[in-house]
């Protein structure tokens, strides 16, 4: 191997040295001011409407509060509007400057390149991410392109049981598979940066025998084809740093995952057909799925650790879009592929799950603040910034707006004041107040709801998608069931990013769990300990408003009524019956499933029945003792420095005799890392078992 690759210095982020040369302006920036000023046009006729609603009752300054925020929020569903209007017409006449507009580079050669797939886990289920692996290696080696492609499986797992299963999937795999030198196992001793840091140590270590890198997620899956488009892709287009493709989710039995995946691929191609024509060479970076450029990204992708103290300061938890910016600062083309179809990944099995995610994502989000005015970054860099910290603050805000209502009927009520109305300023409309209210109602709605509308409207003109949906009966009716359901689950989803936003103003860190990716469902006590606020808030809110307005309790109702079944709709939505259930009755069918491809069918049938071997970590070690084969695997992994340097520091031998002695209740979880971390010592006791058998209590 290679030595090691030194990495740039990590302070690119924040240097004030002039940065490269810039470009000429692009037509993509007329395309970005063009859309947007879309966006604030709908959101300038919405916020002046809003603005005449609250001047005929009478300015206040819980009224003007109420604006901005009005405002803000219409901002963000304004942007959602436009994209369903671009990408709809989009896909009607495409474009023509996306980076595969032009089939030309699919017969470009790849013979001069090597690529790497790389698989980053931390405590992931290893049947799950060996099948992933093994599904991608045989799609490519279908293309008859497999010696340009390496496959690692980088281990961050903390977990004993995990990690020596993780080794046993790997070999028996690449046995199978006849891949030795081909696929490569590597776990680290420590997880420095989590997974940025796992990619780094990847980089500095084998970085320079590569031209580009795949990354994948645990749960992830590509086409062979689609391996191959992205090579060329960059082959094709040497100034290209990062092209991000758009995984379609699948393999969804829950109700809640089903939910998602029909939104994924029912919504998903006109948002990401408006996303790719705003974005172009300015794209973003989602941590997965992607094709990199490997020596910019050594060059320039080192983070460093943000000034101040946790949360806002230390490690960058949302590496991706932040390495995005990066490239694009010294003018490497950062692109989204939305059109390369063979891209796959899995969701979060219910809304628990979903938001364990979720907290995790918004303080790295929220962090973002610290980059923002970083010097260099390009401008599209900067939005895709303030986006992603938007789309989190997007619920503290809409409980604030509730708030600020609320109190506005309340004090309407308890002050017994009377509310004179005057004449609008936009006369010309010729409505009473009580029908301006409903016109902004109406528009809000508009700007919801049209790119749903508009996404069924493109089923409608493509019969072959509309097949693929199960026809349109079908996917209307599950696009209502959906629109219900996210109608209930968005108040749910508003507490608890208003919670973790709050968590993360006060200090509190995020700690870097295990993703819940297996749909075992969701338990009536997990719901309760969960929800049981929400469920409170909404009970106590519908109660409140009730009793000041029973007219004003009907508009409160479709967000009070998601809270207060908060509980019995997690249970409900998280359960595998109800999923399969909706599937029965041909609702909530996606391509993936009406027309599965033969990859993804065979990964599901192999994974069929796979159970976990190890209970914990005690039984996992002594599997790795007494079994001969485990042993081997584990002490050669171990004792090959460069796939897994372990750092010792002469604790075997006191944890053997403790061992020995206590039997391996005894050890603690971190002992029995520390100890498995030891080839001399787990030799040394595969040896004395086997020579003494009975006589060594293992």
């Amino acid at each position: 191997m290679n030595p090691e690759t030194p990495l740039s210095p990590p302070s690119a982020l924040f240097s004030f040295s002039p940065v490269a040369e810039r470009t000429a302006p692009r037509a993509g920036t007329a395309r970005v001011f063009v859309f947007y000023s879309f966006a604030v046009l709908l959101t300038s006729i919405g916020a002046v409407l809003f603005a005449d609603l609250l001047w005929r009752v009478g300015w206040s300054p819980a009224r003007i509060v109420l604006l901005v925020l009005f405002t803000i929020l219409l901002f963000l569903s304004s942007i959602g509007c436009v994209h369903g209007i671009y990408g709809f017409v989009l896909r009607r006449v495409g474009d023509r400057h996306n980076i595969t507009a032009s089939p030309a580079y699919r017969n470009r050669s790849i013979a001069d390149t090597s690529t790497a797939l790389v698989f980053p886990v931390y405590d992931e289920d290893p049947h799950r991410v060996c099948e992933s692996l093994r599904s991608v290696y045989e799609a490519i080696t279908a293309t008859g392109e497999l010696e340009r492609f390496d496959f690692f499986i980088l281990s961050d797992s903390r977990q004993l049981a995990t990690w020596i299963e993780e080794e046993e999937c790997w070999f028996a795999l690449t046995r199978q598979l006849n891949a030795f030198g081909r696929i490569f196992y590597r776990r680290r001793a420590e997880n420095v940066g989590r997974k940025s840091g796992n990619i780094r140590d990847f980089l500095k270590a084998w970085g320079r025998r590569y031209r580009y890198f795949i990354v994948f997620d645990a749960d992830s899956v590509m086409s062979g084809t689609t391996v191959l488009d992205l090579v060329r892709l960059m082959e094709t287009h040497p100034t290209v740093g990062l092209i991000q493709t758009a995984p379609r989710i699948v393999n969804a039995h829950s109700a809640f995952a089903r939910f998602q995946q029909f939104a994924n691929r029912l919504y998903g191609p006109i948002f990401n057909a408006a996303l790719g024509y705003w974005m172009q060479d300015g794209g973003n970076y989602w941590g997965h799925n992607a094709i990199i450029r490997t020596e910019p990204f050594m060059q320039l992708c080192d983070l460093p650790e943000l000034p101040g103290r946790k949360p806002f300061g230390g490690q960058i938890l949302s590496h991706d879009f932040v390495e995005a910016a990066l490239l694009r600062k010294e003018n490497w083309e950062v692109w989204f592929a939305s059109d390369l179809v063979g891209s796959y990944e899995e969701n979060p099995p219910g809304i628990i799950e979903n938001a364990q995610r979720d907290r995790r994502w918004s303080q790295g989000n929220l962090q973002h603040f610290m980059v923002l005015f970083a010097r260099g970054l390009r401008g599209v860099s900067r939005m895709h910034l303030s986006l992603g910290i938007l789309g989190y603050l997007a619920g503290p805000l809409w409980l604030l707006f509730l708030i600020t209502s609320t109190y506005l009927i309340w004090f309407r009520k308890d002050t017994g004041l009377s509310t004179v109305v005057v004449a609008a300023f936009t006369p010309y409309l010729h409505l009473d107040a009580a029908h301006h209210a409903l016109l902004v109602f109406l528009f809000c709605m508009v700007t919801l709801l049209l790119p749903k509308f508009l996404s069924v409207l493109d089923l409608v003109c493509d019969r072959e998608r509309r097949r693929a949906f199960g026809g349109l009966i079908r996917a209307t009716s599950s696009a209502f069931i959906e629109t219900i359901f996210s109608t209930l689950h968005a108040p749910i989803q508003m507490l608890f990013h208003t919670r973790f936003v709050a968590a993360t103003l006060l200090g509190l860190e995020v700690r870097w769990n295990t993703q819940q990716r297996a749909a075992s469902g969701t338990s009536w006590s997990d719901a309760w300990r969960q929800h049981w606020r929400h469920t409170l808030i909404g009970l106590g809110w519908s109660a409140f408003i009730l009793w000041i307005d029973p007219a004003v309790f009907w508009w409160f109702l479709p967000i009070s009524l998601g809270l207060m079944l908060s509980i019995p709709l997690s249970v409900l939505t998280g359960s595998d019956r109800l999923g399969c259930a909706l599937r029965r009755a041909g609702l909530l069918l996606t391509p993936e499933e009406t027309m599965p491809t033969p990859q993804l069918v065979q990964m599901r049938a192999r994974l069929e029945g796979k159970q976990r071997r190890f209970a914990g970590g005690d039984e996992a070690l002594l599997a790795a003792i007494r079994d001969p084969y485990l042993n081997a695997i584990h002490v050669s992994l171990l004792r090959e420095e460069k796939l897994s340097p372990q750092k010792l520091n002469g604790e075997g031998g006191t944890l053997t005799r403790k061992l020995l002695d206590k039997g391996p209740a005894s050890l603690s979880a971190a002992e029995r890392l520390q100890l498995a971390s030891d080839p001399e010592a787990m030799a040394w006791l595969h040896r004395e078992y086997w020579l003494r058998g009975e006589a060594v209590e293992v």
